[in-house]
């Protein structure tokens, strides 16, 4: 059995997928401390994380060098949304990280707004 690296995500192994299972990673805790949306924004404030966080912890942090959305961060470490909320909220309280909810604009249904996105789109694709 090979354990994957770090960089494929904590405790990944390439034939058995996951070793252990994600909501261990926050000690069981469904509920976060802080209210954080999926398009909540949260960025590193350059404090570190207390000692006896985890690495999920650590990992989520260095996600965060600028402005990223919560539902980002959980792709990028294949964790439910949940328990990355979890993770998150830990370090807003210690002061690692700052949150802000989404900006929404006055209008969803403004056309510029909606063209926008589709630019966007359509570079990505």
């Amino acid at each position: 059995m090979s354990v994957v690296s770090s960089q494929e995500g904590p405790w990944l192994d390439d034939a058995a997928g996951r070793l252990i299972r994600p909501y261990t990673v926050s000690g069981g805790r469904t509920q976060p401390t802080t209210a954080l949306d999926l398009l909540s924004m949260v960025m590193a404030t350059g404090s570190s994380p207390q000692p006896h966080m985890g690495p999920e912890h650590s990992l989520a942090l260095g996600l965060c060098g600028g402005p990223t959305s919560v539902a980002e961060i959980a792709a990028h470490l294949r964790l439910p949304a949940v328990v990355t909320k979890v993770l998150l909220s830990d370090l807003v309280d210690c002061g690692a990280l700052t949150a802000r909810a989404p900006r929404f604009h006055a209008n969803p249904t403004d056309r510029s707004l909606l063209e926008a996105v589709l630019d966007g789109l359509r570079q990505r694709l």
